[in-house]
């Protein structure tokens, strides 16, 4: 099974288009040793030819034009595509907002959640993508499922379970209190296998902690493709970015005794990477300290164009 990384940052990217902080501003002048990245979104392929989408970043045309597996066939019909399906973990615009671009009518299917896909049904913008030609199916919890394009199964068998996360920005409501009104089915993790072989990994983009039903759902993984929003919890803060901490955006921080790095560390996973990286955060600048102290724990930063065999 292929993994590749189709856009490796938190929203907004690197850099981002109205955000003057160090990385940003340092990436727009070409500063050495940070790399510009698009928004979270990867593309795993068990067969050489069929690709499903794991979320659809807003900047998935891009994204598209820079792999050259996703292109159309050359010899096939006037329009097709290798991409035979999307799986969403989560509503943020930072994970659907890329289905618009699929709405060329390109037949494929779209695996969401109950909740993710009411999500989908409530806003008519949506509605672009033709019912006729792409499917919505609600994926359960921890029941394993053979994903399906158009002609049939793929070779990629998903297995989605609950993770602790947040609802959507554009969601929250602030009367439910200090949920804001989060409903489980709002983030999800994925476990993804090669159907032939049984080889899989782990997809966590978004993860707000580690509870035990994850720990024990990890341990011994033998690749896990995790949240690695902010470095420290209040780095927007210190930063002047936001008046946010990564906690109440729903996102671990990499560092601390309560961050990712130190709560994984006991679960002997093989090898670890951090996905979906926010443009504030100083582990994408590297030999940065930051960066040296993730290396050292044995993780990985992901960038775009990344490739992993499982």
């Amino acid at each position: 099974m292929m993994i590749k990384v189709l856009g490796s940052a938190a929203g907004g990217g690197l850099p981002q288009w109205n955000c003057n902080g160090r990385n940003s501003a340092d990436a727009r002048k070409g500063a050495a040793g940070l790399t510009p990245r698009t928004q979270a979104s990867v593309a795993v392929n068990a067969d050489g030819a069929q690709w499903v989408l794991l979320n659809a970043a807003p900047d998935l045309r891009q994204q598209i034009n820079e792999t050259p597996e996703l292109h159309p066939k050359p010899d096939a019909a006037p329009r097709n595509s290798p991409i035979k399906a999307v799986v969403l973990t989560n509503g943020d615009v930072d994970a659907v907002a890329g289905l618009l671009t699929l709405r060329e009518g390109q037949p494929f299917t779209v695996y969401g959640t109950e909740r993710v896909l009411g999500v989908l049904a409530a806003n008519s913008i949506f509605d672009v993508l033709d019912a006729h030609l792409v499917k919505r199916v609600v994926m359960g919890f921890e029941r394993p499922f053979a994903v399906e394009g158009p002609s049939g199964p793929v070779g990629i068998t998903i297995e989605a379970f609950p993770v602790p996360g947040k609802v959507p920005l554009y969601l929250e409501d602030a009367k439910a209190g200090a949920g804001l009104g989060t409903q489980e089915g709002d983030t999800v993790g994925l476990k993804v296998t090669e159907t032939s072989s049984g080889r899989h990994f782990f997809y966590v983009p978004g993860c707000a902690r580690l509870d035990d039903a994850l720990r024990a759902r990890l341990k011994g993984a033998p690749l896990l493709v995790f949240d690695g929003t902010l470095y420290t919890n209040d780095e927007m803060i210190a930063q002047g970015l936001l008046n946010k901490t990564g906690e109440r955006m729903g996102h671990m921080n990499m560092s601390g005794s309560a961050g990712s790095i130190a709560e994984i560390a006991p679960l002997a996973v093989g090898r670890k990477i951090f996905i979906h990286i926010n443009n504030s955060n100083p582990a994408l600048r590297q030999g940065s300290p930051e960066r040296t102290a993730v290396e050292k724990a044995g993780w990985e930063v992901s960038y775009d164009g990344m490739e992993v065999k499982v």
